[in-house]
């Protein structure tokens, strides 16, 4: 198949961020199919970003890409990002709408991506599949975002539009799913593809990653690593796991917090921990890795973190830092209800700590850490996760099934050992 698959924020391995796109790509490409990637420079690293001008036709990774010169940050305004999404989207749209394919896959967030996706399907005559990564306009309406009565319903408009003219939604999570579906849209057309584990990359053995608990000071062999690696954003929340060290140091001296990314709240993050007296002692943060390099951050890790805000619309969240960790084969530790929740419950690959009891959580974590066989446990249950439930080839297959499908076309026979890799 010709395959035009917008994402205004593709992410390459060499930056920080989730790399779900360029994963997918990749296997559709060594499957036989062509992709044309539609992208933002936002994510890039600064050598690959055109200076100006229009867009520009290049290959990353060995995925061929149409990169359009849109900039974006965590720390914008939703004034200033509107405007990027809006910028992007008629850009994309000139672009994607001009390239034949025989079906168009467009990725949000942000919602506005099936602008080009539908202005695209429509100029080819070919099918659109849309996918669904946070429920929009849900999740910024939740937090407040959006306050006027005209862009929530524009939003709302926008969010029928898009599901109603994809031929198949993929949702990154059963909550999304239903989200979806309680939006008119017939649950067969609708198809669930979580984030997923990159075992082939994370699945190495724990001495690699000495050379990072060695960069942490004070931090013995003997005591505990906790890492969260992501956004320090609005809705993240990370300042918790700052109140959580707080607490882990009356009742576990030895552990260690490390907190690496960056994001609106970063500075507000730092300024916690210097006034409980923590930065550089029992907590320590880091600038944003890439991709490649988290591998080694969770080796040297004992347990992985996702956190969030209390909003309830954030528990069908597919969070790569999760994936992540299990493909890594490191229990996590999360603060949120949902299905992420119940797996973690139901597998015994970590522990869901209270997201408004900071004393109980810290007590639980810490008996957590000092039950080393427990641990050990955990992180077998969370290896076993990611190799029979979340294996990235598994759900790239599953995503070309639902391609080919949505373009007519018959979906060629693969052995079941035909797994592309580096």
């Amino acid at each position: 198949m010709r395959i035009t698959y917008l994402h205004q924020y593709f992410v390459p391995p060499e930056t920080s961020g989730g790399t779900r796109s360029y994963e997918f790509a990749r296997r559709l490409i060594a499957a036989g199919h062509t992709v044309t990637m539609i992208t933002s420079s936002a994510m890039l690293p600064d050598y690959l970003r055109p200076r100006g001008g229009g867009p520009r036709e290049m290959e990353i990774a060995g995925v061929p890409m149409v990169v359009i010169p849109v900039p974006y940050a965590n720390s914008m305004g939703f004034a200033a990002r509107l405007r990027a999404f809006l910028s992007f989207a008629a850009l994309a749209a000139r672009e994607a709408a001009r390239r034949p394919a025989d079906v168009v896959f467009a990725t949000s967030t942000p919602l506005t991506i099936a602008i080009p996706g539908i202005v695209a399907s429509l100029a080819r005559g070919v099918p659109m599949v849309f996918e669904v990564r946070d429920l929009w306009p849900e999740l910024p309406i939740a937090i407040g975002a959006l306050r006027d009565p005209l862009t929530r319903g524009l939003a709302q408009i926008l969010e029928s539009v898009s599901y109603l003219s994809a031929s198949h939604v993929v949702a990154l999570s059963p909550g999304m799913a239903s989200g979806v579906i309680r939006r008119g849209v017939a649950p067969e057309r609708v198809t669930v593809i979580p984030n997923s584990c990159d075992v082939d990359e994370f699945d190495i053995p724990a001495e690699r990653g000495e050379q990072i608990r060695r960069r942490v000071p004070g931090l013995a062999p003997d005591q505990p690593l906790i890492v969260y690696s992501g956004t320090f954003g609005r809705i993240n929340g990370v300042s918790y796991l700052v109140e959580l060290a707080a607490a882990l140091r009356v009742m576990l001296p030895g552990a260690r917090v490390l907190l690496v990314g960056d994001g609106a709240e970063r500075s507000l993050v730092e300024a916690r921990a210097r006034e409980l007296g923590l930065l550089g002692e029992s907590v320590h943060i880091w600038d944003p890795i890439p991709k490649a390099e988290m591998p080694l951050l969770l080796a040297a890790a004992d347990l992985a973190t996702s956190v969030f805000l209390p909003i309830q619309p954030m528990w069908n969240n597919s969070a790569n830092k999760f994936f992540d960790a299990l493909a890594a084969g490191r229990p996590i530790a999360i603060n949120y209800g949902g299905w992420q929740a119940a797996l973690l419950r139901e597998s015994g690959a970590g522990l869901v700590l209270p997201q408004d009891d900071i004393p109980a959580a810290a007590w639980a974590l810490a008996a957590f850490l000092r039950d080393r066989e427990g641990l050990r446990a955990a992180a077998a249950a969370a290896s076993r996760l990611a190799y029979t439930r979340f294996h990235r080839d598994e759900m790239a297959r599953i995503l070309e099934q639902v391609l080919v499908q949505a373009a007519g076309q018959p979906l060629a026979a693969t052995a079941p050992g035909d797994r592309p890799r580096r």
